[in-house]
């Protein structure tokens, strides 16, 4: 998967599209992301020591990888995502200005 946790993306499918986020987590194996503040769910929580209230909570679902972008770091635009090696090493490049994408 080439969207890591940390990344800045924009939603582009669903009922977010065009919000942007962070990841914050990244499931592998189903191939989605969590992104921070998009695809937002009611939770009926049970009390529990974390949340002795207990109650209807608001909560981040995950969302599939293919219906987000990375953001370009130079115009905070959507780009694809491409590698090339640099100095010996396996780096992301964003394919719209061609700049290296750091974590």
């Amino acid at each position: 998967m080439k969207i890591k946790t940390g990344d800045k993306v924009r939603v582009m499918r669903g009922k977010d599209a065009g919000k942007t986020g962070t990841v914050t987590k990244v499931l592998l194996n189903a191939d989605k992301v969590i992104v921070e503040g998009v695809n937002m769910i009611k939770k009926h929580q049970k009390p529990n020591n974390a949340n002795p209230q207990g109650g209807i909570i608001d909560k981040e679902a995950a969302i599939h990888v293919s219906n987000v972008m990375l953001l370009d770091p130079e115009s905070d635009k959507p780009t694809r995502i491409g590698s090339a090696v640099k100095d010996g090493k396996k780096v992301r490049i964003a394919k719209k200005s061609g700049s290296a994408i750091e974590k």
